[in-house]
């Protein structure tokens, strides 16, 4: 068997860009890489919307991609996407036209993740030992902060600042000018004053930079011989100095700089300026990894060695106390149930993660738990969930119990439909004290439901027989007959 092969795709406010790689002894070999400065960002409208000239430059941009990737034989493909794609208010129209565009589903990561991923790919990359680091990410959207030891992520955050909207507000119409650029310092300098306790000088041995930008800056000292060519903060007001006396962005002429990267240089150059002066950062050394090499790294582990997710749904169980036999029970039930209907069902990992969460609400009140615990798995920062996943998982939760109107056109889905049907039964037969009992049922899931269900058995529990009887009400109240019949 040849080497296992995986692509990602960031779908970042700035740039479109692919990786495909494979792992190799030293970390992940790249072996071809795609950039289209789409400038999805700057096609928000002032409704935060996608214009209709961003979409189609998006969409050409994703058919290209979409058509490279045919050409190689991949084991995996992530496509993700950041700030632009979080903050568009008409993504949910737009997703489905550039994953038909592409071929492949869109994960909309939250910014702690798209932080994670980002630590992962320079960790997995740049290495540094046991020291203890700050990767600093300047993306077209936003700025994430991610502390660690080693592969050990310790601290996270996201920050809504970043080069596109820096550039539109501050260096409007491409002007550079000495007050303009002090204003964008500051106003970088306010958004991270609060995070200088945890990612502050004291904090960290050594500080990278992980971006497009952060790279740009550093190409720019050093082929241009801008002070020492390091990135450190006196060298950075060198060239803070040389882009005012461009003083237009159409003007700006510096040795490997690309035009596109030229337009959004002085945004990006402020933030770093900021970031530096607000924690204490003399300098930072460029590394050539981040959020492309996180994903290929991370579909690497999940396909040799462990997901992160079943670590995340662990974590967040024992931090809301949940009681560990109940939600044994209860997955080991639903998990049988699902297997009967559907074997190697779409569902399958998350209906086990639903089942681990199931009574996560119980922290917050008995009565509508089923709805607390939803919101807080759709909300919750579990690291290696896209919102889509959290949404669905989200769905889950609510579903266990109540009626199924409100989960809405989510029902016409026959695999989810079984899943939630499992989940519901699982907890039936824990309440009713009969979870061992999974193993005689059986279900059915297509134009009705039918349920098997030994004769006996429900004679010898009438209470799950009741149980089951209001199931059956739920679901014809949506319109699918439901039969339960002797086994």
């Amino acid at each position: 068997m040849g080497k296992m092969m995986f692509a990602a795709v960031d779908l970042g406010s700035n740039s479109f860009r692919l990786h495909i790689g494979e792992p190799a002894a030293d970390g992940i070999r790249v072996v071809r890489s795609a950039r289209d400065p789409v400038r999805l960002g700057a096609g928000l409208d002032k409704d935060d919307c996608l214009t209709p000239a961003a979409i189609e430059a998006a969409l050409e941009s994703l058919q290209g991609f979409g058509q490279l990737l045919a050409t190689y034989p991949l084991q995996a493909v992530r496509v993700v996407g950041t700030n632009a794609l979080r903050l568009a208010r008409n993504a949910d129209e737009f997703l489905p036209l550039a994953e038909k565009a592409i071929g492949y589903p869109i994960e909309v990561i939250s910014g702690e993740e798209e932080g994670r991923l980002i630590y992962l790919g320079v960790a997995a990359t740049a290495g540094h030992g046991n020291q203890q680091q700050l990767v600093v990410d300047i993306g077209g959207g936003s700025t994430e902060l991610v502390l660690g030891r080693g592969a050990q992520i310790l601290r996270v955050e996201s920050f809504s600042i970043g080069t596109v909207r820096k550039n539109v507000l501050f260096f409007p119409e491409g002007r550079i000018d000495r007050s303009s650029f002090q204003a964008a310092v500051l106003s970088a300098r306010s958004r991270f004053e609060d995070a200088a306790e945890g990612f502050g000088s004291g904090n960290w041995e050594l500080v990278c930079g992980s971006s497009g930008t952060i790279r740009a800056v550093g190409d720019a000292l050093a082929r241009n011989s801008i002070g020492d060519g390091l990135m450190r903060y006196e060298t950075l007001q060198l060239l803070r100095e040389r882009l005012i006396g461009f003083g237009h962005t159409s003007r700006i002429a510096l040795a490997g700089l690309k035009p596109d990267r030229a337009e959004v240089i002085s945004g990006g150059l402020a933030i770093l300026i900021g970031l530096m002066e607000e924690l204490g950062i003399e300098q930072i050394m460029p590394v050539q990894a981040g959020l492309r090499m996180g994903l290929i790294w991370d579909m690497h582990l999940r396909s040799t060695s462990g997901d992160r997710r079943d670590a995340a749904v662990q974590a967040f169980a024992t931090r809301f106390q949940v009681d560990p036999l109940r939600v044994q029970r209860v997955a080991a039930a639903a998990d049988m149930l699902y297997k009967s209907a559907r074997p190697g069902g779409d569902n399958q990992r998350l209906l086990c993660w639903a089942a681990q969460l199931h009574e996560v609400g119980l922290i917050v009140s008995r009565t509508g738990f089923h709805k607390h615990g939803a919101y807080l798995v759709e909300h919750a920062d579990l690291p290696g969930f896209s919102a889509r996943e959290q949404r669905k998982l989200g769905q889950l939760v609510l579903a266990q119990k109540g009626n199924l109107r409100k989960l809405g056109n989510a029902m016409d889905d026959p695999d989810f439909c079984c899943a939630v049907l499992a989940l519901r039964l699982a907890t039936v037969l824990m309440h009713s004290h009969e979870s061992d009992s999974a193993k005689l049922l059986r279900l059915h899931v297509r134009n009705r439901i039918e349920v098997e269900a030994p004769a006996d058995l429900l004679q010898q529990h009438p209470t799950l027989s009741w149980w089951l009887t209001r199931e059956r009400g739920e679901w014809e109240e949506i319109g699918r007959p439901f039969l339960l019949k002797p086994a």
